[in-house]
């Protein structure tokens, strides 16, 4: 008959919190969080939503301007900082500015100069609200799919020639925009220029639409060098930053993150890169990266 040093037979249960293996979570917008109808769907909505419930912060990082980005993260539910312009502003929701990284006037001014050739496809935007904040001299080289992008934004819009005219403050970027085909001379046509070693220059591609964008930017301005600089303000070391993108202009910032995942709509040759392939856009590929790293379980018994 058991005496007072009995102990119950049945094992004792314990339960382990587990800590996520992430605590930075960079995600693109364009091919990547939303779907081909432009859309975030439903599961990639919760695992975002799940992630930031467990202490995982979530940054959106896209090439869209911070005012065209702000109705996709209004749409998370939740408090959170977006890298817009393909790195040159970090700003919050609120409208509270962390970092500009502009194009300075003179360089943007030698630049048109250079590119005159191109002035149909060349688009300056300027971190500013209301009309003006994109400027373009006119709108009849831009193929189809630039035409609706400039169709939503026509209350930023002003029209100005010479464009050069439209500087006198410091712009974002300057943009060129059009076929494919039409960009990759532009690409060419910038390497080949005195001016192309002042700037960075990003390119992103969508060939189902014939749509190529080069952004150029002031040097060293990428969305790995502001998720980078996020990351070490918020003291988050490299390595529990997960970042997820499908184009060219995500290199970086995948290149950077300790976990990075391109997503299976992204080109061949940026599936190559050795990087974790998730699911298309068409898939819930942004779930599907979430889970493979956080898992499903949170609490082991």
């Amino acid at each position: 008959m058991g005496g007072p040093e009995s102990c119950d037979p049945r094992p004792m249960l314990e339960s382990t919190v587990v800590t996520p293996s992430i605590r930075l979570l960079a995600a693109d917008i364009d091919g990547t969080l939303l779907n081909p109808q432009l859309q975030i769907s439903d599961p990639d909505m919760a695992a975002l939503r799940r992630a930031q419930e467990e202490g995982v912060e979530i940054v959106l990082v896209t090439g869209r301007r911070h005012r065209f980005a702000l109705p996709i993260a209004q749409q998370l539910g939740f408090d959170l900082w977006v890298i817009s312009s393909n790195g040159a502003v970090t700003r919050s929701l609120a409208g509270e500015t962390f970092h500009r990284d502009l194009l300075p006037v003179e360089a943007c001014r030698r630049l048109c100069e250079e590119m005159r050739e191109f002035r149909g496809n060349t688009v300056l935007t300027f971190d500013t609200e209301g009309k003006g904040a994109i400027v373009l001299e006119h709108m009849r080289e831009l193929n189809a799919s630039i035409q609706r992008w400039l169709e939503k934004n026509l209350e930023y819009i002003d029209f100005v020639i010479p464009l050069e005219d439209s500087l006198t403050q410091d712009p974002v970027q300057a943009m060129f925009c059009g076929p494919i085909a039409r960009m990759h001379q532009v690409l060419e046509r910038l390497a080949a220029s005195a001016v192309e070693e002042q700037f960075t220059v990003l390119r992103t591609e969508y060939p189902v639409r014939d749509l190529s964008i080069v952004d150029v930017l002031n040097r060293g301005c990428t969305k790995g060098h502001a998720l980078e600089r996020w990351a070490n303000f918020r003291a988050i070391p490299r390595e529990q930053v997960m970042a997820i993108g499908d184009n060219y202009n995500d290199i970086e910032m995948l290149a950077y993150a300790g976990s990075p995942f391109i997503m299976g709509n992204a080109s061949e040759e940026l599936r190559a890169k050795g990087w974790a392939v998730t699911l298309s856009n068409a898939e819930n590929g942004v779930a599907a990266a979430i889970e493979q790293v956080l898992g499903r379980a949170r609490v082991q018994v």
